[in-house]
């Protein structure tokens, strides 16, 4: 009788869990997200990647031409110009915007700097602006007629600079505009990533007598590889994709020479009404990006296994 019971007992169903409303929370802000994602990321490429294969001009029908669009994309010079011109700035814009980030950063953590609240809202500033802002402000610096930086040089007996009527120097200024405008942010990451180094780190290098240099490339630079990793791969991506900046400064300009990726794709959609071609030119650009990211995150967990 008491076995009989002991199996009735351990075969009795559970009473029924009370779902907490907290339990349902989650699911509902997770549904949005995915929600909000398919409809503004995954539909829209979808519908850019069917254009790829058509001849769809924006209005009305469109036909199904398979890879034309792509064969016609790798054999078009103007595409390779724009592809060459946005590499370059990346590998001109990457390094300088970590550099000098790096550099402020490391400027406003010292404990021998004075001021250092008020020197990282000031770096902050250029990051709230708008690109456009940006640009026509960089514009108004280095006009080749009303600048103000060739007014400077005048003024101490120096000629001109072609700023805007160079294609290599038009494309210097723009780096140099971005990189500032990208600075503060990139600024507060690395200001983060070196707080979180020990200080016991430093005393131990100070006690076995290290430098500043040496302290810097000995422990700090290994210490924030993470955030370094996360700010290129950011801004690679960035530059990448640059328009803005580009369009409110000189406009890709002089002529064409400065077209990047983006300003090509615009313009072969938006202006000359070739949706599909633009949407395969859209599709390349979207695969070196995620080759470049596969190649850092490969590279960084090397790095991060040695």
């Amino acid at each position: 009788m008491t076995k009989r019971a002991s199996v009735v007992s351990v075969s009795s169903p559970s009473p029924p869990r009370r779902r907490s409303k907290y339990t349902l929370a989650p699911l509902v802000l997770i549904a949005a997200n995915v929600v909000l994602f398919s409809l503004f990321f995954v539909w829209p490429a979808v519908i850019g990647l069917l254009y790829s294969f058509t001849n769809y001009t924006g209005v009305g029908a469109f036909q199904w031409i398979g890879l034309d669009n792509y064969h016609n994309l790798f054999g078009d010079s103007t595409f390779y110009d724009a592809l060459t011109r946005t590499l370059l700035y990346t590998v001109l814009f990457v390094p300088l915007n970590f550099v000098v980030s790096l550099l402020a950063a490391n400027l406003v953590v010292s404990k021998h700097a004075k001021g250092g609240s008020v020197a990282r809202v000031v770096f902050f500033i250029p990051w709230l602006l708008s690109p456009i802002v940006v640009g026509v402000l960089w514009r108004w610096m280095f006009g080749e007629n009303f600048g103000l930086v060739n007014y400077v040089i005048e003024k101490f007996g120096g000629d001109a600079v072609p700023w805007q009527s160079n294609a290599d120097l038009s494309l210097l200024v723009v780096v140099m505009a971005a990189a500032w405008a990208w600075t503060g942010f990139t600024m507060l990451l690395f200001i983060a990533a070196i707080k979180n180094v020990p200080v016991s780190y430093y005393e131990a290098a100070s006690l076995d007598g290290a430098g500043p240099w040496r302290q810097f490339f000995s422990i700090t630079l290994p210490s924030i590889a993470p955030t370094s990793f996360i700010v290129i791969l950011l801004n690679t991506i960035n530059a990448m994709k640059e328009y803005p900046v580009f369009v409110a400064l000189n406009n890709g300009g002089p002529g064409t020479s400065n077209n990047l990726l983006v300003q090509y794709i615009y313009e072969t959609g938006f202006k000359r009404g070739q949706i599909g071609y633009a949407s395969a030119a859209s599709f390349v650009l979207m695969l070196i990006l995620m080759a470049v990211a596969i190649i850092q995150l490969i590279v960084n967990r090397r790095v991060e296994n040695r």
